[in-house]
């Protein structure tokens, strides 16, 4: 089980096919960033490996989800005057941040200036965005407390962040592109100028009624909502529609080209049924640990499909982290008082979700790990490390 293999030989044959393809529509990114990165690599020494640099970014938005939880583990932390979060730590998560997504703009070109482009990067790349996709947003629920934006509307507001993520790969899963959202740099930019902002001010800026008395935590909420809408969905549909009329795309029959959005949806409905049905109101008990459960979840959900497109093979439809999920669920919810027994005690629903957490968030570093080692034996490399012209194999 250690030493489980996660890649069968004709993914990794596939990722010996793959040829990344993206395009980058956006003004902003192509005239202000991509320059900012251009400037910011050169200092950068050679030896430096890519990966190296995406997980050191990687590490510093765990730094932020771990700075502000010990200050703020349950969302409360706004609205107790006497136990605030310090306003230091926002500094530090603003710079955090920004640091982070400079460095995820700054490892492909790294990757080129160095010679080690390949496949193992851009995978390794987007699988720890998708685990970001969950840490990120939790930052900025801490700005409103859960008295403002209660952990029902987090939860959907955190669906609405993973469905923007998933959807462009699942874009690419049909097209063969990936075609970059203009939304992403907007919105990094807006979350650490946001940090900045707290910082500056403290979070009751965020507590003052907008024109027409409008919550700013609603402004937020349907700001997100609006913009996948407006700036992501359409865009999504319309390139795969393309692809198949001018037969650019992969091509696959409709059921297999909806394939991936199978575990996607199914995990959004056991979720949502476990928030909505729990009998202790177990996320408003543990809201940042549900969230990070989920979150898990819907990484391994993404690594996944990210090694299926790569690789040209069929994605799965069914996730085997479903099952611990379904029992942990089934037992939450399950209406024991018709039995005439007692409730399941929050106690005992608490445990279930730190157990669970626990368990699945080392199944999937384990799975990662396992699909990164599995391709560095493949092709030959390291992941952290570059190799210098003379350890290279003959």
């Amino acid at each position: 089980m250690i030493f489980k293999r996660y890649l069968n030989e004709g993914q990794l044959k596939g990722f010996e096919r793959y040829k990344y393809s993206s395009i980058d529509n956006s003004i902003f990114s192509t005239k202000v960033m991509h320059p900012f990165w251009n400037w910011c690599v050169q200092f950068f020494p050679r030896w430096i490996a890519p990966n190296l640099i995406t997980f050191t970014g990687f590490l510093l938005t765990i730094a932020n989800f771990l700075l502000i939880g010990y200050y703020d583990y349950g969302f409360t932390a706004v609205n107790d005057k006497e136990h605030p979060i310090p306003r230091w730590v926002w500094l530090v998560a603003s710079i955090n941040i920004f640091l982070a997504y400079t460095l995820d703009g700054i490892d492909g070109k790294q990757a080129r200036r160095t010679g080690t482009s390949g496949p193992l990067g851009e995978l390794f790349d987007h699988g720890v965005d998708s685990y970001s996709a969950v840490l990120i947003p939790i930052y900025v629920f801490s700005l409103f407390g859960k008295v403002e934006l209660s952990p029902l509307r987090m939860h959907f507001v955190t669906w609405n962040v993973f469905l923007n993520f998933y959807l462009t790969h699942f874009e690419k899963y049909n097209t063969g592109v990936l075609f970059l959202p203009w939304a992403y740099d907007f919105t990094m930019w807006g979350v650490t100028l946001t940090l900045l902002v707290t910082f500056l001010f403290g979070t009751n800026i965020w507590h003052t009624p907008l024109p027409g008395g409008i919550a700013p935590a609603f402004a937020f909420e349907w700001l997100l909502y609006i913009s996948g809408i407006i700036s992501s969905h359409p865009f999504i549909i319309y390139n795969v529609y393309k692809s198949y009329k001018n037969k650019t795309g992969k091509m696959r029959p409709i059921l297999e080209a909806l394939r991936p959005l199978m575990p996607f949806t199914a995990l959004f409905i056991i979720t949502t049924i476990w928030v909505m049905l729990s009998r202790n109101d177990i996320c408003s008990m543990e809201p940042r640990l549900m969230f990070l459960l989920f979150g898990t979840i819907f990484s391994n959900i993404c690594c996944r499909l990210i090694v299926a497109q790569m690789s040209d093979t069929r994605t799965e439809g069914w996730n085997a982290f479903f099952w611990p999920l379904l029992v942990a669920v089934s037992i939450s919810i399950f209406p024991y008082r018709y039995f005439a027994m007692g409730d399941i005690a929050p106690a005992t629903e608490r445990w279930l979700v730190y157990v669970l957490t626990s368990m699945l968030t080392i199944a999937h570093f384990h799975y990662g790990q396992g699909v990164v080692r599995e391709m560095c034996r493949h092709f030959k490399i390291k992941c952290f490390k570059i190799r210098l012209p003379d350890q290279q194999e003959v």
